[in-house]
């Protein structure tokens, strides 16, 4: 099979387009060719090594990819419930394995797609997120009908997914927000914000305006600023640090003053501790495929060939991406 490998860790220019053996599934497992890839912040943090001395973290060489779409080749012992040639969608366990042409997933990741008239690309960059959008929505902000959401960098690859998900699960409103310089793509996207603001005029832009549940995949300054829109009994999940911040901390004073909670949102560390989500009866990716299937996903998608991957982060790093990027071995 093609497959893009981190051959070290360091910039773009560390990826190699290389063969590998084709893949067969154990127990459990499905094969998939692989139609998309998608691209996502997580594969650049894997790629730069910020993660090399954590227990479990893919060392070079290592294929990179949480995400992709495509169809099932082959099953492996014990799997029922899918059929080869079937569209899917799978996530990857370790996140890695995607940016190739044929990947083995965990049958308890992967979602059918077959007849649901969503496009292949969009899939992969939509579905694994709402997943978890409604993991992190149900299962930890615990989200109630008619309350606020407020989602910072509202056009990023897990962002993007919540708003649908919140307004399939009866948000009242929501609002998301952005750097300046993508204001006009987020209030031009199809997604379903009642109102994106600039994130750097938070005070000028929402004024008085609270939020019962915040969603901040960002980081930084903008996590405290963030607990000045919320109400007692506020939820705030830290879902990432896309400032590149680490260092940021909050006062933990704010916190009982405000009577709010700060909760972090890690799916390759909630999800395994957590199966009921995602098996057997996967509610979180069933919840995502009929958001999605219903129209509460339209981001923007950039489709690049695999060989392409450097290019694809690179545009990551410089933040040249107003939607999603994904990467195909058939382009």
């Amino acid at each position: 099979m093609h497959a893009i490998q981190a051959t070290a860790f360091g910039d773009p220019t560390v990826f190699a387009l290389t063969e590998l053996p084709d893949p067969t599934p154990g127990p459990g497992q499905i094969s998939i060719d692989v139609t998309h890839a998608a691209v996502g912040l997580i594969d650049l943090f894997f790629r730069q090594g910020l993660y090399k001395d954590t227990p479990g973290m893919p060392q070079p060489p290592f294929t990179p990819g949480l995400e992709v779409t495509g169809t099932v080749r082959e099953l492996g012992a014990g799997v029922t419930g899918f059929r080869t040639g079937e569209q899917v969608v799978a996530m990857a366990n370790g996140g890695v394995g995607g940016y190739a042409s044929v990947f083995v997933a965990t049958a308890a990741t992967t979602v059918s797609i077959d007849g649901s008239g969503i496009d292949p690309a969009l899939a992969v960059s939509m579905v694994p997120n709402a997943a978890m959008a409604h993991a992190a929505l149900t299962a930890v902000a615990h989200l109630r009908e008619g309350e606020r959401v407020l989602v910072h960098g509202a056009l990023g690859g897990l962002a993007s997914a919540f708003p649908g998900i919140a307004k399939q699960l009866g948000a009242a409103r929501i609002v998301g927000t952005v750097l300046p310089g993508k204001l006009d793509a987020a209030r031009n996207s199809r997604l379903p914000y009642d109102r994106v603001v600039d994130s750097t005029r938070l005070t000028e832009e929402l004024g008085e305006e609270k939020f019962d549940v915040v969603i901040d995949p960002v980081g930084g300054q903008i996590r405290t600023q963030s607990l000045a829109f919320m109400p007692p009994g506020g939820r705030l999940i830290a879902a990432g640090n896309a400032s590149g911040d680490w260092g940021h901390a909050v006062n933990d004073s704010q916190l009982w003053l405000g009577s709010v909670t700060i909760a972090g949102f890690n799916a390759g560390a909630f999800l395994p501790t957590h199966p009921g989500l995602v098996q057997p009866a996967q509610p979180a990716l069933h919840a995502a495929r009929t958001a999605i299937a219903a129209g509460l996903g339209q981001t923007a998608v950039e489709t690049l060939p695999l060989s392409e991957a450097a290019h694809a982060h690179q545009r990551m790093q410089d933040r040249d991406v107003a939607g999603r990027l994904t990467l195909s071995p058939q382009a």
